[in-house]
């Protein structure tokens, strides 16, 4: 599969959207103009998934509640979202833009580590580079023309925010090793068992019990995972290793992720959920260049005369930055705008689409036995997410 420009616009026009370039709260659903509006001279412009530039709209009432002003839309009060008939065309956008993003994110990073040479490439480098790409177009939204307004944090700040940036970073890098040894559908099936990782690691680290309720879905998660690598044709021990510390990370994340928010004023400091992803992004690609230096940094040379030779490895590699960067955001977006429910059904339509879409784009395997185990791990992950609620009706 070739990155084609197509695909660079698709990505920018998801972000634009997504990122609320014009600085205001503005509904998807008010996109009027033709799409040959999207090329008149100013330099940032919001687009919906059609390409149609944005009409302007007021700020929300000044009177809102602080909390929501939490949004990806540049720290800007959020609006009620736009709908017709009872459908919620906004939502429904961002859901798209999140799959679409992490499916073409999933191809364009094995596109760029299988053109960089495999199991025996950089893994480490292309995951630190597409990062940078993230952080180049997080910075760039700061200093565009009405795009979004920079935070005002502290030096305490970002101190405070090294632990979830650190395990921002050592999740996406895993995740990245275990996609260059072995198949994406494989990783993605190691990578759906993060929530045993989060239950262990909540209940004899940070002191947060699980129910046993929660602790009896765990069996089907790991069996799951279990069953399906049986079958797994191009199963290595080193991406099974390596999709197991990204679980790590991830569930530590999250956790310190929480602790963050909790502090005093760091929101309002922050000013949108937009801002804290930028500033982990950034931090995560500045502390992971130490490990590129340390693992690849003997054959960096090497690296940067195949991507002269090798176009297929920078398209992908830019490419695949912009689609993690951008499918993050819609997921931020997606998940503010439902309920706990609604986020594990959306998490397990998208682990099933992402296995089997990328499984047969990129000919992996798809055995009967992988997919019964993929389906069964899927299936206890969605019932770990639910079963406090499905518990808590019946009594």
């Amino acid at each position: 599969m070739k990155v084609t420009p197509l695909a660079l616009l698709t990505i920018f026009a998801a972000s634009s959207s997504a990122f609320g370039l014009n600085g205001g709260a503005k509904s998807v659903a008010r996109a009027t103009r033709s799409a040959v509006s999207f090329q008149k001279p100013a330099l940032v412009q919001a687009v919906d998934v059609h390409g149609n530039r944005l009409g302007s709209s007021a700020l929300g009432d000044a009177s809102a509640d602080a909390s929501d002003a939490l949004s990806v839309r540049g720290g800007a009060a959020a609006s009620a979202p736009a709908k017709s008939g009872g459908i919620d065309f906004g939502l429904m956008a961002y859901f798209a833009l999140w799959y679409l993003g992490n499916y073409y994110y999933n191809i364009t990073n094995k596109l760029a580590l299988n053109a960089a040479g495999g199991k025996t490439g950089f893994p480490m480098t292309i995951s630190s580079l597409q990062l940078g790409v993230g952080a180049l177009y997080a910075i760039y939204l700061w200093v565009a023309p009405d795009a979004r307004k920079k935070p005002t944090i502290t030096m305490q700040d970002l101190v405070k925010m090294i632990p979830v940036s650190f395990c921002f970073m050592g999740a996406h890098s895993a995740s990245v090793f275990a996609m260059g040894m072995g198949a994406v559908s494989f990783a993605q099936i190691v990578k759906a068992a993060e929530p045993a990782f989060s239950a262990v690691l909540s209940q004899y680290v940070y002191g947060k019990p699980i129910s046993r309720a929660k602790w009896l879905c765990l069996p089907v998660v790991i069996g799951g995972v279990i069953l399906a690598s049986v079958k797994e044709l191009d199963f290595a021990w080193s991406a099974l290793i390596s999709a197991c510390i990204a679980n790590t990370f991830a569930a530590v994340k999250g956790n310190e992720n929480k602790k963050l928010m909790d502090t005093p004023g760091i929101k309002d400091r922050l000013g949108s959920v937009g801002n804290q992803f930028a500033l982990t992004t950034i931090l995560g690609f500045l502390m992971s260049i130490p490990f590129v230096l340390a693992k690849e940094g003997s054959r960096l040379g090497d690296f940067f005369q195949a991507a002269k030779t090798t176009p297929a490895i920078w398209k992908n590699v830019v490419a695949s930055g912009l689609w993690f960067y951008g499918y993050n955001e819609c997921a931020t977006m997606t998940l503010k705008k439902t309920n706990a429910v609604t986020q594990s059904v959306a998490n397990t339509a998208k682990r099933v689409i992402v296995i089997i879409g990328v499984a047969l784009v990129l000919g992996e395997s798809l055995d009967p036995i992988k997919l019964l185990g993929c389906s069964i791990g899927i299936f206890g992950v969605f019932l770990y997410s639910i079963i406090d609620t499905l518990v808590a009706k019946k009594k």
